[in-house]
């Protein structure tokens, strides 16, 4: 019997275990703010088997850097994460302009982890047409 390194990736994707034998997975914080960034990085239609996931974002990618467009962000965030994230309880989002960058909003995502209570927030920047 040969010592050859076991290959990275397998079919199916699996994780490899451990020198110990044990598997990592995120925690629970993690695997949260790894869904957001999913939901709202996802287009409905995109997901195999799920063609309502998603946030849609992108729609409004080309719209102007106004006042409605911004709520319409909101509106879309609070309702994509509302549907698709159960595990955090959402306490506000933010939506407001970049100083200095006509283009760009602020997404400000303030949430709880329905489990424990515990608070965290995600920002990210949008860049807008105009």
């Amino acid at each position: 019997m040969t010592d050859t390194p076991r290959p990275l990736i397998g079919w199916p994707l699996l994780p490899l275990p451990d020198a110990h034998g044990r598997l990592e997975y995120p925690s629970l914080e993690a695997g949260v703010r790894e869904s957001i960034r999913v939901i709202l990085s996802t287009r409905p239609g995109e997901q195999l088997m799920r063609p309502e996931f998603g946030a849609g974002l992108e729609r409004l990618l080309h719209e102007p850097n106004t006042l409605a467009t911004r709520r319409a962000i909101r509106d879309l965030v609070q309702a994509s994460l509302g549907r698709w994230e159960r595990r955090l309880v959402l306490d506000r989002v933010d939506v407001r302009e970049v100083a200095g960058e006509p283009t760009h909003v602020s997404v400000e995502i303030a949430y709880r982890l329905a489990r424990t209570g515990a608070p965290a927030t995600l920002a990210l920047t949008v860049q807008l047409e105009g």
